[in-house]
């Protein structure tokens, strides 16, 4: 009886957002039928994958610290005989490639967002000392017509990409440098692959992209989308994200209002609400055509929890500015929000406008505004204490006779349960309710 090989370890570490965790598993796709099985511990991993963000603060900094410990795992499997292949993939490795090969030379391969699926290609290319290490500039098209149709599924919710890039060349953001122009995948090979996932047990799907509702690859947009992705049996919730205010639509504000699969819950960065900071920002809206719109969707859907992005110390942002800030936020009463200091990305034009902001102002303005963000969600789940919501049941708790699940408006709740309803969608009574989650009791008829 032959003996089959014992599989090959994967290990990838994600930074960054959503659309790089859809990119990791897709990674995990790819290299599956060459052997390769997913490791939670890098040491001793026969290849090793960095996906990476050049959004946050010092991004690239943390990606060679991780190098570094690394390297010192790739020597040591080295000395004992073995071998470690090292791929840094995502926007970072599409912005410093080069300077990444040139200074850590442990990495074996650097992997832009648009051309992970060619990574077993290029490992076997690595093997052979063939050389080109350095893979950064795909089609988009090119890499989804490459992915495998089947997709590894290991819970009742799953992501979908349906858009890449942007266009809109924010002052601050690297993305349009990084991911490249908006670009749609075509709505039949979305369907496609949503099917699977149904198939597969997956009740709950979130379209992604850097600017999701430009989505233009069918007709009515993202809008068109949702009511085609509402109609496929198993698929019982739909959520979207990031959005851009300059993007959405009558139509998707609409189909907020006319569809329960499409979940109350929008993400809708401001990022400021200074008119002078948002021209300097270049976000081609104003904070009062933000709060106008925001008042257009809850009136389709007057339970709908907003959230979005905020930046403080943005260059020439001065105490009026950062009022202005508190007041939208004041205004809008979010459910839930990030925010984040400004730090500059080396190529964009924020990094070289005057008025940079001290670090010690940005850190007391993050405080205030954390301060007001922590009361308003507070508030908002404690708003529905004592309603009952359905909640899907997506994993055992942390504690025995425990389940987790998410509320319609994204919160995660801890009920007592059996482990059987996981994948369900129960009715829960809210009893409790802290600043990051809630918690509830199952009506009687699903107890």
């Amino acid at each position: 009886m032959t003996q089959s090989a014992p599989e090959k370890r994967l290990y990838i570490k994600t930074y960054g957002c959503q659309m790089n965790v859809y990119d990791s598993e897709r990674m995990a796709d790819v290299l599956r039928p060459l052997g390769y099985g997913v490791t939670n511990d890098p040491e001793g991993a026969d290849l090793v994958v960095l996906n990476t963000c050049h959004i946050r603060e010092k991004a690239t900094e943390k990606v060679y610290s991780e190098l570094g410990q690394i390297k010192l795992m790739k020597s040591r499997k080295a000395e004992a005989g073995g071998t470690m292949n090292v791929v840094v993939a995502g926007c970072v490795a599409q912005a410093e490639g080069a300077e990444i090969m040139r200074r850590q030379p442990a990495v074996d391969l650097v992997v832009g967002p648009q051309a992970y699926h060619q990574i077993p290609e290029l490992i076997a290319k690595a093997h052979r000392a063939t050389g080109e290490r350095l893979s950064a500039d795909f089609a988009p098209d090119e890499k989804f017509d490459a992915l495998p149709a089947d997709r590894q599924v290991t819970g009742v919710t799953a992501f979908l990409t349906v858009q890449e890039g942007c266009d809109k060349f924010c002052t601050f953001c690297v993305v349009p440098y990084t991911r490249g122009g908006e670009w749609s995948r075509p709505a039949d090979a979305i369907l496609a692959e949503a099917r699977v996932l149904a198939d597969k047990g997956v009740r709950e799907v979130t379209l992604l992209g850097q600017n999701v509702n430009a989505y233009d690859g069918c007709e009515g947009g993202l809008a068109g989308l949702v009511r085609k992705l509402a109609k496929i049996d198993g698929v019982d919730r739909i959520r979207y994200t990031t959005s851009h205010p300059r993007d959405m639509d009558e139509a998707l504000i609409a189909a907020h209002g006319e569809l329960p699969e499409l979940m109350p819950y929008l993400h809708l960065p401001v990022q400021a609400g200074s008119d002078k900071i948002l021209k300097a920002m270049n976000r081609a809206h104003t904070a009062e055509s933000y709060i106008r719109l925001i008042e257009k969707i809850r009136a389709a859907r007057p339970d709908i929890a907003i959230s979005g992005d905020l930046i403080v110390g943005f260059p020439g942002e001065r105490d009026g500015d950062f009022e202005a800030t508190m007041n939208l936020v004041r205004e809008v009463g979010y459910a839930a929000c990030f925010s984040f200091k400004y730090s500059r990305r080396p190529g964009t034009p924020a990094s070289a406008m005057p008025g940079q902001v001290a670090e010690e102002l940005k850190d007391e303005r993050l405080q205030r505004l954390n301060a007001l963000l922590g009361e308003q969600q507070q508030a908002f789940n404690e708003s529905v204490v004592g309603r009952v919501a359905p909640v899907l049941i997506e994993k055992p708790g942390r504690h025995a006779g425990q389940i987790g699940g998410r509320s319609p408006w994204l919160q995660p709740v801890h009920i007592d349960g059996p482990e059987s309803l996981i994948g369900r969608i129960v009715p829960v009574r809210i009893d409790a309710a802290t600043r990051n989650s809630l918690s509830g009791s199952l009506v009687p008829e699903t107890a």
